[in-house]
């Protein structure tokens, strides 16, 4: 098999802190190397292989592992975020608008718009996405959209248990029936994981127990969304249950924390969705302080995180969650890899999938020093270029 060379990078970040410096595994005038997909070498720079790629002296890191995305859905929901900024608080039920615009709308069409969001955020740097269910909310629409997210990824999770339709409004637990039965069994096929959002508005903890419980006998490995919108008991739930990740974690009690520190349950935090909803941001630094892994992710969706910019998330992280410009860089990359429970994603290490990007830029804490700049100049995917800034 040809080989390919990333060669005269100024800074490679690899992601793995055995091959250099730092817990971000730092090397200066250095070259990775490519073949058949995977990462097969890290050097110094001047290698010889098949193809060679001159990096310019740019800095050049692992791809983005976005861990928690909502890429299939149609509809708009900027009027809400609008009233949002003008004052009006967030609430879960904001679903339902987008759930009847999915509903009605055709699979290609689905598809169409899925496949947009993926190609906006490989232009980020995002190399690898999860990708939700959860827009549908009734077994025919939940199947499809995890059809159509089986098409871009292999990280797909089921998840009927977003919030209550409103013609299941007056009897939740035949919903949450119909979740852990007929839906699950139609959307299993396609997915890896099932997730359930624990939150005033949405399910209870127990609610969310038996639908997690129906999807770990049906094969499917276990995520939650908790404590956003305010105490509760999503992440001890997580953590019982052996979750992979528990997401949004703005509201912990030390309890939550210290059940994280204990556990390879990965806190997964979504600062852009706060940004969105003007929920305060969560202390990472306090989880990080106590041993937990965490991870950074996008959230995309059409109304709480309407972005596919892991850079933004890096700086918000940075500013306002106490964050170091590594620990948010490592959050965006190995972190998401945990909280997908992968090792062949989120380093440069040989071995490992050969997703990589190219910075127009010296150093990632351009993430933070230039934020909304776009500084992915080259973006790469199992070895291949998924997306170049020059076409």
């Amino acid at each position: 098999m040809s080989s390919l060379a990333i060669d005269n990078v100024g800074l490679l970040i690899t992601g793995e802190p055995s091959l250099g410096d730092g817990p971000l595994g730092e090397l200066r005038d250095a070259a990775v190397i490519f073949e058949d997909g995977k990462v097969v070498a890290v050097e110094r720079a001047g290698v010889e292989a098949d193809g060679r790629v001159d990096a310019g002296g740019r800095c050049v890191m692992p791809g983005f592992v976005d861990s928690h995305t909502h890429l299939v859905f149609a509809g708009d929901r900027s009027e809400e975020f609008a009233a949002r900024m003008a004052g009006k608080a967030y609430e879960a039920g904001g679903i339902r608008v987008t759930s009847e615009a999915t509903r009605v709308a055709s699979a290609a069409d689905l598809e169409r718009l899925a496949w947009e969001r993926r190609a906006e955020g490989l232009r980020a740097g995002i190399t690898h996405v999860e990708i939700k269910s959860g827009y549908g909310l009734d077994v025919d629409s939940e199947a499809k959209s995890c059809a159509v997210a089986a098409k871009l990824t292999d990280d797909v999770t089921f998840l009927g248990a977003h919030v209550v339709p409103a013609e299941f409004e007056s009897d939740p637990d035949a919903y949450v029936d119909l979740v852990r039965g007929e839906m699950l069994a139609a959307c299993a096929p396609r997915c890896r994981w099932i997730d359930a959002f624990c939150e005033t508005g949405a399910f209870t903890a127990e609610q969310c127990r038996a639908v997690l419980e129906a999807g770990r006998a049906a094969g499917l490995g276990l995520r939650l969304h908790g404590n956003q919108l305010g105490p509760g008991e999503g992440v001890r739930l997580a953590v019982e249950l052996e979750a992979a990740s528990v997401d949004h974690c703005t509201y912990l009690a030390d309890a939550d924390v210290e059940a994280l520190a204990g556990s390879r349950t990965v806190a997964t935090f979504l600062p852009a969705t706060d940004f969105s909803t003007r929920q305060p941001y969560p202390d990472a630094r306090r989880v990080i302080d106590a041993g937990a892994t965490v991870a950074l992710a996008t959230n995309t969706n059409p109304g709480s995180s309407n972005t596919t910019s892991m850079g933004f998330c890096i700086a918000l992280a940075v500013r306002d969650m106490g964050m170091t410009v590594a620990e948010a860089v490592g959050a965006a990359t190995r972190g998401g890899a945990a909280a997908l429970r992968r090792e062949d994603i989120g380093r440069l290490a040989p071995g490992c999938r050969a997703d990589a990007i190219v910075l127009d830029a010296a150093s990632p804490i351009d993430f933070v020093y230039r934020p909304g700049v776009p500084l992915v100049r080259e973006t790469f995917v199992a070895g291949r270029t998924a997306w170049s800034a020059e076409g």
